[in-house]
This record gives structure tokens, sequence and C-alpha cells, in this order.
């Protein structure tokens, strides 16, 4: 059974602790619910960015936290 995982980076792409720690999910859509309920407090905790895999292959990312990134960046 496929395990999936997020990996938590500073906008550098540095790897950085997460405020809360997730669990192993056993669903990408387990996995994304919860970082869409626990964003705020990552972002707030320091990450920039979350990355999703799937055991070791990334599925996708890297995704900010920063809901106004794009805005200021245009």
């Amino acid at each position: 059974m496929a395990a999936w995982t997020w990996r938590f980076e500073k906008a550098d792409g540095t790897e950085v602790q997460p405020a809360l720690t997730p669990e192993e999910f056993t669903t990408q859509g387990d996995a994304e619910s919860w970082v869409g309920e626990y964003w705020k407090e990552l972002a707030e905790g320091g990450a920039d960015q979350v990355s999703l895999f799937e055991d070791a292959t990334k599925i996708y990312g890297p995704m900010s936290l920063h809901p106004d990134a794009q805005d200021a960046q245009a």
C-alpha cells in the first residue's frame, strides 16, 4: 500500500520541520484534505511551500502555502 507524505520547505527549497507533524496518509485525498485544513498553521510555523509524495515519487510541488504569493509576483 502506498504512503502519501508531504515535504515542507522554505521558499528556496530547503526542507524544514513542520509546525504540525502529519501522519502518513493512505490516499492522496486524505493528504490534500489535511494540508488544506492546516496550511495556515504550517505557513505561520515557517514552511513556505509543500510537495506531495507517493512513497518516494514526487506527485506535485512545490505548492505555496501563501495564498497571495501568485498575486505578489504578478
